[in-house]
């Protein structure tokens, strides 16, 4: 009995008592404990970002394959649209701009005036000139009448000298005083038609102050500005324009591609090609080969195609990029049997369940497409089936990513979002 009352003294609270010390080692072990779990914590963050999904990056497919009546492609590249037809409009003369009638973006027809040069100089050629045609005309006059009485005074001497009323040395003196003037008329006359072309030549230096736009087509650079000196020869370094704008004509633009040498052979004239710029590539525009010029790039091992566009668009604009696809010319069965094809880069496939597959990022989830392959094109791969165009895939995607996994997306490809 004393045992069991001992036992419940042992367990009975002693409110006086003084409150143990924790020893001071273990607020730091809990300190410890707290910071490693907030850097694991962080790092499950940084590693897995706001959806708990791998960060990944992201490229659009791009629809490709026959249109217009033509068939499969059978080559595909990348070129440029150029203006065949653009010139930077300058003056024929050095001058001081008064005043610049374009802005860029602006048409202009062919003739029309796009600036004035200050005029000072050439007015006061053309008034130089005119006074020395005036002179000219005035001694012209002079010595046709002085020729006229010198030719009177000669014929009356004539018939003097026929009844020897004069000496022979006094007609003599009459006919050479004729002859001299005859020749100063000539001179007078020619002196007159200098003075003309001399005239005319100060009406063109006139004109040469006005400068015009040589054929129709748009601004597409304003280079000069009222007060600025413009010369065709750049003289006076920085200080000089050399041009006062640049015009295309748009009706002239077309596209350049550069093929290389191991496929050129593909490539025939008059083929149908499809076209995808860059900036839109759901816009199919029609369009076919030129020419093949006949010469190689000895660097870029590549020969140059030239390419007409079918639809003009104000869209199209020169140095756009732009993606082609030259067409074989289809058969009525294969035209209705073909199929739609897309291109996506070579990184995007990955290996999954012995199926060459894709990732497809949709709401911030990646599903996983099987595929089948076509050609490979450059770092690009076609697929046949699987994928239609317009799809955002995932680039290089890593091993734990499995099918409606989480993604983040890291760059800002069309089509992605970053959830």
């Amino acid at each position: 009995m004393s045992a069991s009352a001992d036992l419940l003294k042992e367990l009975r609270i002693d409110r006086n008592r003084p409150p143990e010390r924790s020893g001071p080692g273990r607020g730091l072990l809990v300190g410890i404990a707290v910071l490693v779990l907030a850097v694991l914590g962080v790092a499950a963050w940084a590693l897995f970002g706001r959806t708990g999904g791998p960060r990944v990056e992201t490229a659009t497919v791009t629809a490709i394959g026959g249109g217009n009546g033509a068939g499969a492609s059978v080559l595909d590249a990348s070129g440029y649209v150029v203006a065949r037809r653009m010139a930077t409009v300058s003056a024929k003369i050095t001058g001081k701009v008064r005043e610049v009638m374009i802005e860029e973006g602006q048409r202009v027809e062919e003739g029309q005036i796009m600036a004035t040069l200050d005029p000072i100089d050439a007015n006061a050629q053309r008034e130089l000139s005119a006074a020395q045609l005036g002179a000219a005309q005035s001694e012209t006059a002079r010595v046709q009448a002085q020729l006229t009485e010198a030719e009177a005074n000669a014929k009356r001497l004539a018939t003097l000298a026929g009844q020897q009323l004069v000496s022979k040395s006094q007609y003599d003196q009459a006919v050479a005083t004729r002859d001299a003037l005859r020749a100063q008329l000539l001179t007078a006359q020619r002196n007159i038609k200098v003075s003309g072309d001399s005239l005319r030549i100060a009406d063109i230096g006139v004109d040469n102050t006005i400068v015009r736009a040589p054929f129709s087509g748009v601004v597409t650079a304003k280079a000069a500005q009222p007060g600025e000196i413009v010369s065709p020869l750049s003289a006076g370094g920085g200080f000089t324009r050399t041009g006062i704008g640049t015009i295309v004509d748009m009706d002239s633009l077309e596209i350049e591609v550069d093929v290389g040498e191991a496929f050129i052979g593909r490539v025939q004239p008059k083929m149908p090609v499809e076209a995808v710029l860059n900036a839109y590539p759901d816009w199919k525009i029609p369009a076919e080969v030129i020419a093949i010029i006949p010469t190689a790039d000895r660097g870029k091992a590549t020969v140059k195609v030239r390419v007409a566009i079918k639809n003009r668009d104000p869209r199209i604009v020169p140095d756009m990029g732009v993606r082609v696809s030259f067409l074989e010319a289809a058969k009525p069965a294969q035209a209705a049997a073909r199929k739609p094809s897309a291109m996506v880069p070579a990184a995007a496939i990955v290996q999954r369940d012995g199926k060459d597959s894709v990732f497809v990022v949709a709401d911030g989830k990646a599903a996983q497409t099987a595929v089948t392959l076509g050609r490979k094109l450059g770092d690009d791969q076609e697929v046949t089936q699987g994928l239609s165009g317009g799809e955002t895939v995932v680039l290089a995607p890593p091993d734990s990513l499995a099918d409606g996994g989480a993604v983040r997306v890291e760059n800002d490809a069309p089509g992605s979002s970053d959830n």
